[in-house]
Order: C-alpha cells, then structure tokens, then sequence
C-alpha cells in the first residue's frame, strides 16, 4: 500500500509548523516536525559540549543522534516534546536553540543519522512532513510537495509576536539578523540545501493569514492526491 505524503518545505518563521499541524489534523495523518528532531539533536549536542567541536568529535555526536530519547506527545494546547525524559517543548522553540539547529544541520553525516528516523514516519494513512529538505531529499516521492516562504521582516514580526506570547524577550533587530543569517546558511549548506522541489507548488505567505494559507494548500493537496 503505497503511503500519501504531502510535505511542506521553506525558510524559518513561514509557518511550516502550524500549517503542517493543521494538514495533518484535516486529513487524520501522521506528522513529522524534522525542524524538532534537529533541534532536539542540536539541544543534546549543546549538553553534552559537543557543539563547537562537530567535526572533531563526530564519532560521538553521531552516536548521540542515532540515540536520542524523544517523544512527541499530543496535548491540547499543541505537542508536547520530550527529551531524556525532560519536556523541551518551550525550550526547542527558542532562537539559541534554532541556532544550534542549523549547526547540526550543515553536517552531512549527522543528517544520514537522522534520515532512517524521518522516513519510519512515513505510515499509513498518511504524512504531513514539515522541513527544509522533505521534498527534495527526505521524501521525493511525495504526492504533494508545498514550498511555503515569507519574507525575512514579516518572519521576523511573526516570531516576535510568537516568542512574546510564550513570555519570552524578543528584539525585532536580532531575530531579523537570526533568520536572514540562517536564511544563508540554509541556502549554501553542500547537502541538502534549502530549496523548492522542482515540481513543489510555492506559495508567499507573506502578505496571507493562517486560513488563506490552508484553503491555497487543502485545494492544492486534494488536487494532488485525487491523481
């Protein structure tokens, strides 16, 4: 039985995760929130002072991606993330950790290790897999591949309003500087860089709300999973 996936790729802050949560609940399918396991990774690398030494210590970090101890809970207020035991969820979601993140990211051999992860998540009755690389390198062949972007200012307005809504400190200038920096990084890694899947339907959210969004994605995916 072939298994429908429908991913949805794009820059930090563009609303991958609450579109792809909201895909999912719509279509009763599994989700994959590859940004979390990367971020998870990057949290345990940072614990165990791994993170400014990857290439010298790979061996070890490459271990410690294969083991994770995760879990990902549904609650009523969203998905709760454990890590060793710990709930994470908050602290996953903070721009040092994002950071971290990207870092973990631009190594070839720490991404082989997380890819037998993702593609377990690929179960009936189906997938919403949210990433930068689902389309064009995790699951290529997904029925529907969605590249979601936004500009770099009204990303960065939005995690402000997210970040505050948790009770964090958030300044505009120093997200707006986070998000164009790992933009970069992004874009110009050598494996798997951030970019539309040749045959990804792209949309701008920029100037859209949350439900312009998913009425353009639900029309898109029905489209595609009908064929």
């Amino acid at each position: 039985m072939t298994v429908q996936i429908i991913t949805i790729d794009g820059p930090s802050g563009s609303g991958k995760g609450t579109l792809a949560a909201k895909l999912a609940a719509h279509y009763q399918f599994h989700l994959l929130d590859s940004g979390a396991l990367y971020r998870l990774l990057g949290l345990s690398l940072h614990k165990a002072d791994l993170l400014e030494s990857l290439s010298n210590e790979l061996s070890k970090c490459i271990e410690i991606a294969t083991n994770l101890d995760i879990k990902f809970q549904s609650t009523a207020t969203g998905t709760q993330v454990m890590l060793d035991g710990e709930d994470v969820s908050q602290t996953i979601r903070t721009e040092r950790v994002g950071e971290y993140a990207s870092k973990v990211a631009a190594i070839p051999e720490l991404r082989t290790a997380l890819l037998a992860r993702q593609r377990a998540f690929a179960q009936a009755p189906g997938l919403v897999a949210d990433g930068r690389d689902m389309a064009t390198s995790i699951f290529p062949e997904a029925q529907a591949k969605i590249y979601l972007t936004a500009s770099a200012e009204s990303r960065a307005q939005r995690r402000v309003k997210q970040l505050q809504g948790m009770g964090l400190d958030a300044k505009i200038n120093d997200i707006l500087a986070n998000i164009e920096a790992r933009d970069k990084r992004d874009m110009e890694r050598e494996v798997a860089p951030l970019k539309p899947a040749v045959d990804a339907y792209i949309i701008d959210s920029s100037d859209l709300n949350i439900d312009e969004v998913f009425q353009l994605m639900t029309r898109y995916v029905d489209q595609q999973l009908a064929n």
